[in-house]
């Protein structure tokens, strides 16, 4: 998993409240298991008319948005479902970090596990940065991880508090499997003592 340490993009904002997973990746798009190939289908339904064609009033289909990298969203962001295809599409697309006042709590915990950074802020913190994401080619934010802050273009400052294990798991880009891995060493002695200890488990292995 890609480190998070500080970003610096375009944000782009989406004041709608309720965003459900739904929303983010529809349903016809969760046969794959693969990670890649999402952003392209990534809030379809909003980005595409009935016969594929972009809509030019969404807000990531007009040219100072099309490389966001940050998204300023209404309350209550990734409900519905527990769809991991959801942060899966937005990091496809290049969005790493989602500023709301609020998450769904599976959305979440899965942004974490796919190195996107979901921001928590008040909602007179969360007018300011709507109103900075605004402002089209003017709307970038530096996002910065390790000292749990957000710079707006203007050089306006807004705090954000994290779980402190969630924030180290980000800055050193370790997912599940990179937290395991932590303790190969470990793992291996007791592997290995387990061939002395019982033999008999580990002769059924092979």
């Amino acid at each position: 998993m890609d480190k998070f340490t500080v970003l610096t993009g375009v944000a782009a904002p989406l004041p709608i409240v309720n965003v459900d997973t739904d929303m983010i990746i529809p349903k016809q798009h969760l046969k794959t298991i693969k990670r890649t190939g999402l952003g392209v289908a990534l809030f379809e339904e909003m980005r595409y008319d009935m016969n594929g064609k972009e809509n030019p009033d969404f807000v990531l289909n007009k040219p100072a948005y099309r490389k966001a990298q940050i998204l300023v969203a209404g309350d209550n962001f990734g409900c519905g479902s527990s769809r991991e295809h959801a942060p899966w599409a937005l990091l496809d697309f290049g969005i790493r970090c989602v500023i709301s006042t609020s998450f769904a709590d599976i959305f979440y915990n899965n942004c974490f596990k796919n190195g996107i950074l979901p921001v928590k802020v008040s909602k007179e913190d969360l007018d300011k940065l709507m109103d900075d994401a605004s402002r089209g080619s003017n709307s970038t934010l530096t996002v910065d991880l390790e000292k749990q802050e957000i710079k707006g273009p203007d050089g306006g400052t807004v705090k954000f508090e994290i779980d402190p294990f969630r924030r180290k798991c980000l800055l050193e880009g370790l997912d599940d499997i990179g937290l395991t891995l932590q303790h190969a060493g470990d793992i291996d002695a007791y592997e290995a003592k387990g061939k002395t200890t019982q033999p008999w488990l580990h002769a059924a292995k092979a």
